[in-house]
């Protein structure tokens, strides 16, 4: 088995919920609840946070978790994880575990980690899961992705891919499901990581606001795992608050 390390890209100013690596009404952050669930993982040797700001570097440091601080003004959360693999040359294999995922299960990312392992010739992997709700398939929140027969992604998207041209409620419950939502975990090749920083954003990239296009545009291959569970990130207030819920209820 590779070698791995999973690293957790923490930006201090989101957009849409501000500071919310940092909210706590649950006695630990949503970015401890990350660092945590990453930490479960069977196959990967070191989880390591990747922070913009001292505040996050603080913050891990006091729940006892591994931080370094990167460039501020990276602009996005895949160069901020390569300057931090750029420094950990023992490791092969780099996971990208998204910071606002609380409920990551560490399964998750060994299936991830056993993929790029399973298959020596491919760069990158990630993983989907199906979606079986109208209005998670309509919300642009929600990316969606589609692959080819050899579990390659041929496309990611904001909008509902494939679109029907005809709707039928009975495609939300088709075998094998019809739509998958892209769940936010990449693992790459250490190499192949250190070089996504050099590619330029792409039109469809900037369009669609997904940094994972600029992969494909340039001609390389995604490996794609299914998983049965989708994964509830944390984008808004509503988001935070149903977390803190499903947590008050464990």
């Amino acid at each position: 088995m590779t070698k791995s390390a999973i690293v957790i890209p923490a930006r201090l100013a989101s957009t849409r919920l501000p500071r919310k690596l940092l909210l706590k009404e649950t006695g630990k952050t949503v970015l401890q609840h990350t660092y945590e669930s990453a930490a479960g993982s069977a196959l990967a040797d070191r989880v390591i946070v990747a922070a913009d700001d001292l505040e996050i570097v603080n913050a891990v440091k006091q729940f006892g978790g591994e931080a370094i601080l990167t460039d501020p003004n990276h602009v996005c959360g895949t160069d901020r994880v390569a300057e931090v693999a750029a420094g950990l040359p023992e490791f092969e294999v780099i996971v990208n575990v998204q910071g606002d995922e609380p409920e990551i299960a560490a399964t998750a990312i060994d299936q991830a980690i056993e993929l790029l392992d399973r298959n020596p010739e491919i760069p990158m992997a990630t993983l989907a899961t199906p979606i079986r709700s109208r209005k998670m398939l309509e919300d642009p929140n929600c990316v969606k992705i589609v692959f080819d027969n050899r579990m390659h992604a041929i496309y990611f998207s904001r909008s509902v891919i494939p679109h029907p041209r005809d709707w039928s409620e009975g495609y939300l419950t088709s075998e094998p499901p019809l739509f998958f939502q892209h769940v936010g975990l990449y693992c790459y090749r250490r190499g192949f990581l250190q070089n996504i920083p050099k590619l330029s954003p792409t039109s469809i990239e900037k369009a669609e606001s997904l940094e994972q296009l600029r992969i494909l545009s340039n001609g390389h291959k995604i490996l794609v795992g299914k998983i049965d569970h989708p994964i509830a990130g944390i984008d808004t207030l509503e988001d935070y608050q149903s977390f803190v819920r499903r947590q008050s209820n464990c």
